[in-house]
């Protein structure tokens, strides 16, 4: 009985009554308070029934300040205990992963906007201004009319496309010759692009935007050819199926297999295909209601701030240290590791900003433009457990279309799995060398070998992860890890 009736034992009974009895209170008031916003008043006596309605709410108001107020000395005293439990601190490897660490984060932003912002301060003093227009506009853009007529001209080979299915869609073009004819159109629309660049002496943002723009041509037209031969095989082999039925059932002897072909060409798909931002060609996209006008010019500005950031960098640190720098197969072995590992920051930080433009800023801008839904331009790539996983989440417009395009129809064909990688990873290193190489007049084949090299890194990462399935913990720290818990348990057992 003397435990029963204990001074703690009576106040949380206290504070549990006042709690019942204040959110109760409450409760009331806020029917009250809804009744009477749904009730007209209109006469005097209504508004004198409110008025009463009021002082009594009020009366009750202060009644649950005073219960809390009461609720406040009997909770809060010092006799109170203070830890009431067994709990582990935030950053013990028990409760590490349970929380957010968005503040941590934020303190790391900060703190690397302070770290780079001294740095390019510092180096702003110590050597000048070091930026240059010529390498992006020199005195020859003026000049460069005809790598600008070309990039004009070459909304031709859609056009010849277009005829080619138009062609083949009546029936006036063999498959074979369908075939060969676009062909002959995607290789054109790669080639003439690469021989004006090399004609004529071009800036280098020139010949680099029109190299990436002949690119995604070539990339687009192998689509529409592809998605449309395989419509038009659906389309034969449905048209017999339905025949031999019709047949079947009305003893009809012949009909022509392509009468009720449901496959179709539109020159409308095919424009609106050619300035979507995708590579896989279908007759209908996911589209959006509208376009959200104030969002477009908010990533406008995002579009030329990060630019002008590249830009910078480019011109202030990475241009500098090549110009200085020694061949790196004629020097001192250690003189090289170190210039790269000097380039390799300023060099993170500009893909990071071309990546944050191009695949965020500049495609959802274009998807805005034209209401196109699907905008899954790139996954967690930063989460990637492997360099394959890597690759097939931080470009998704080109990994979509590789598997479409080149993967799976390698497969089809009983071409192995490992073979149909290398020749997908073999399409790429073409078009990187040819973006690279073409602008830039060299011919050494620096992209071709450093994308090849992925192939077996793709393997090795691959095995690591099989071997210790460790999915966000580094393979070598996980080794770390279980060893030490190896030589700990033989230790507890000693």
């Amino acid at each position: 009985m003397a435990a029963l009736e204990s001074p703690e034992n009576h106040i949380k009974a206290t504070a549990t009554s006042t709690a019942t009895t204040s959110s109760s209170t409450t409760s009331d008031l806020n029917f009250s308070v809804r009744r009477r916003s749904t009730t007209v008043t209109d006469s005097p006596s209504t508004e004198m029934m409110e008025s009463e309605d009021l002082k009594s709410n009020g009366k009750e108001c202060d009644k649950v300040t005073n219960e809390n107020r009461s609720d406040i000395k009997f909770n809060y005293r010092p006799s109170m205990p203070a830890h009431r439990g067994v709990r582990e601190s935030p950053l013990s490897s028990d409760a590490i992963f349970k929380q957010s660490h968005a503040g941590l984060f934020n303190l790391c932003i900060v703190v690397l906007v302070a770290i780079n912002s001294r740095l390019i301060i510092e180096n702003i003093i110590k050597y000048g201004w070091l930026i240059n227009g010529g390498f992006w506009f020199s005195s020859k853009s003026l000049r460069d009319w005809p790598l600008f007529m070309c990039c004009l001209s070459l909304p031709a080979f859609p056009f010849a496309a277009y005829l080619v299915e138009k062609l083949a869609y009546q029936n006036y073009l063999p498959q074979l010759v369908v075939v060969f004819l676009h062909t002959i159109i995607t290789t054109g629309s790669l080639l003439y692009p690469v021989l004006v660049i090399l004609r004529c002496d071009s800036a280098f943002l020139s010949g680099v935007t029109l190299m990436l723009f002949s690119c995604i041509v070539w990339l687009k037209l192998v689509s529409y050819a592809h998605t449309n031969s395989d419509l038009r095989a659906i389309a034969k082999s449905i048209d017999r199926v339905s025949i031999f039925e019709k047949a079947q059932q009305e003893d009809v002897p012949s009909i022509s297999p392509y009468v009720g072909n449901p496959y179709d060409t539109y020159f409308k798909s095919l424009v609106y295909f050619m300035v979507a931002p995708t590579l896989c060609y279908q007759s209908s996209y996911p589209r959006t209601e509208s376009v959200r006008k104030g969002w477009v010019v908010q990533q406008f500005v995002k579009l030329i701030i990060f630019t002008g950031f590249m830009g910078f960098i480019i011109e202030q640190y990475i241009n500098p240290i090549v110009k200085n720098s020694q061949h790196p197969f004629k020097g001192n072995l250690l003189y090289a590791i170190e210039r790269v590992l000097k380039l390799s920051v300023p060099n993170l930080y500009v893909w990071l900003c071309m990546f944050y433009c191009f695949f965020h800023l500049w495609l959802n801008i274009l998807a805005e433009l034209l209401c196109f839904g699907d905008r899954e331009f790139y996954k967690d790539w930063w989460n990637a457990r492997t360099v394959e996983e890597y690759w097939r989440m931080w470009n998704m417009p080109v990994h979509k279309w590789m598997v479409r395009h080149i993967y799976f129809p390698c497969l089809r064909n009983k071409i192995p799995k490992g073979l149909a990688i290398l020749i997908a990873f073999l399409v790429s290193a073409v078009f990187h060398e040819l973006c690279i190489a073409v602008p830039c007049h060299v011919f050494k084949l620096w992209a071709f070998i450093g994308i090849m090299l992925q192939v077996p890194l793709v393997v090795i990462t691959k095995f690591l992860q099989n071997k210790f399935r460790s999915s966000m913990v580094c393979p070598f720290l996980h080794l770390f890890i279980s060893q030490a818990e190896r030589l700990k348990s033989g230790t507890s057992d000693k």
